[in-house]
């Protein structure tokens, strides 16, 4: 009788962990920041327990992974909606290597130390801090590179051409909120953004879903809503 008990528990503990993932997996899976790792292991213990401890009715599982998964997809949607919540839940990427210098504070703030770096670098095939223009840790733990152009794969030194300088894209606007940090460090102001704003279509800060700046290369903005033609 516990056999089947236990096999009935594990059915249900399983396509409700099926149905969970298909709803909020993609999220756990391509963006597993440390708060999705501690969710999923608290989830994983909860199902644990509930399947092996005799006392504990089926109903219980129901109501676990309920609550949890509802939980998880709460989090997961304020998060959507507010940048602040976002930053709050999945945390910010830092700007570790700028310019070609570390930048230790934010090495700290990301509670690293610089082997830590030289361990994340060589898995991106780099092995010199030298060849790193610019590195950022992002909030899974991963690291994103932005070489020299003299060490990029297909280098200007093999058409003897002279090297120039590499830019760090600046994210300016994000879901219809302005980055104030972001814009007063490229110098710029309101006035100016709303005319590059204007200029790719879009009237004002709370229609752009996403901007970013390129030093040698402009605004780049994407609309909320894409206008159509429509028909007579």
């Amino acid at each position: 009788m516990d056999l089947i008990q236990m096999s009935i528990k594990l059915i249900i503990g399983f396509f409700l962990l099926f149905l969970l993932i298909r709803i909020i997996g993609k999220k756990l899976i391509d963006q597993f920041t440390p708060f999705h790792f501690i969710s999923a292991i608290v989830l994983s213990e909860l199902l644990g327990n509930a399947v092996y401890e005799k006392n504990i009715p089926i109903i219980y599982i129901l109501f676990t992974i309920l609550i949890w998964g509802s939980l998880l997809f709460l989090v997961d949607y304020l998060a959507q909606k507010s940048l602040l919540l976002r930053h709050m839940f999945e945390g910010k990427p830092s700007v570790v290597i700028r310019n070609g210098q570390i930048d230790f504070d934010q090495l700290k703030k990301s509670r690293m130390n610089i082997n830590q770096l030289q361990s994340l670098l060589r898995q991106s095939e780099i092995f010199s801090i030298r060849e790193v223009a610019f590195a950022i840790i992002e909030s899974n733990g991963s690291i994103s590179v932005l070489k020299k152009s003299k060490y990029q794969k297909t280098t200007l030194q093999d058409f003897n051409m002279p090297n120039h300088p590499v830019y760090l894209p600046i994210t300016l606007i994000k879901d219809g909120v302005l980055i104030r940090e972001n814009l007063d460090e490229i110098n710029k102001d309101d006035p100016w953004l709303i005319n590059q704003l204007a200029a790719n279509g879009i009237s004002k800060i709370e229609d752009a879903l996403f901007a970013e700046w390129l030093e040698n290369d402009g605004l780049f903005a994407v609309p909320y809503k894409i206008t159509s033609m429509k028909p007579d």
